[in-house]
C-alpha cells in the first residue's frame, strides 16, 4: 500500500525541488515551455505566451490539493533558477509503481542535473512513498533521456512500438526502464 504524501521539498546537492507557484510562470516560459526544441520528444506543445503557462499552473496548484499528486519544480539552489519540471505522470496504484516524465530547460542539457534531479524523485517515491517499481520512457530519437534513466540504475526492459503520439501527432516508439526498490541503491 503506498503511503501518500503529496509533493514535497527534495533537495540535493545543487537543486531544489519544489512545488510550482503562479509567480513562477514567466520563468518557466522563457526557460523551457515557449521553445518547440525544448519540448520536441513530449506530448504538449510549446506554450503561445506566458498566459498558458499561468494557466497550467493554477491548475498544478489545485491538483497539489490531492496528496497523489507528485510534480516538482526543479530550482537551482544557488540562484533559484527555475530550469525545468519532474512529474508522476502515472500512479498504477495495484501494483505499487510510479511512472515519471521531465523536460529540463535546453541551456542545462548535458550538466546532470537531470541525473541528480531524478536520483532525488528516485529516492522520494522508494523510501517516502513506498512505491515498490518506478518507470520511465524515452522517444528512442532522444538517447539522452535514456542515459539520464541508467545512470540512476534503471534497466532497459525494451522499446514500446508506436505508443505514444509525439506533439506532432505522429506514432512513435518508445524505450521503456524501471528500477525496483530491491534494485535501488541511494548513491546513484
Amino acid at each position: 500500500m503506498l503511503n501518500h504524501i503529496g509533493t514535497n521539498n527534495i533537495e540535493t546537492k545543487r537543486l531544489l525541488l519544489r512545488k510550482f507557484k503562479v509567480e513562477d510562470a514567466e520563468e518557466m516560459f522563457e526557460n523551457w515551455a515557449k521553445d518547440p526544441e525544448n519540448v520536441i520528444f513530449l506530448q504538449w506543445n510549446a506554450h503561445k505566451d506566458t498566459d498558458e503557462t499561468r494557466s497550467i499552473i493554477k491548475m498544478w496548484n489545485e491538483e497539489y490539493k490531492n496528496s497523489k499528486t507528485y510534480n516538482w519544480c526543479i530550482t537551482v539552489k544557488d540562484t533559484k533558477e527555475i530550469i525545468g519540471s519532474i512529474t508522476v505522470v502515472k500512479l498504477f496504484e495495484d501494483i505499487e509503481c510510479a511512472e515519471i516524465g521531465y523536460v529540463i530547460s535546453k541551456k542545462h542539457w548535458n550538466k546532470g542535473i537531470m541525473t541528480e534531479a531524478l536520483g532525488g524523485v528516485i529516492k522520494y517515491l522508494f523510501l517516502k512513498i513506498k512505491v515498490n517499481r518506478i518507470q520511465l520512457k524515452h522517444d528512442l530519437d532522444n538517447p539522452a533521456s535514456g542515459k539520464v534513466m541508467i545512470k540512476n540504475g534503471l534497466k532497459r526492459e525494451g522499446i514500446l512500438r508506436e505508443a505514444y503520439r509525439n506533439n506532432k501527432g505522429e506514432l512513435r516508439d518508445m524505450a521503456i526502464y524501471s528500477i525496483l526498490k530491491s534494485e535501488f541503491k541511494e548513491e546513484f
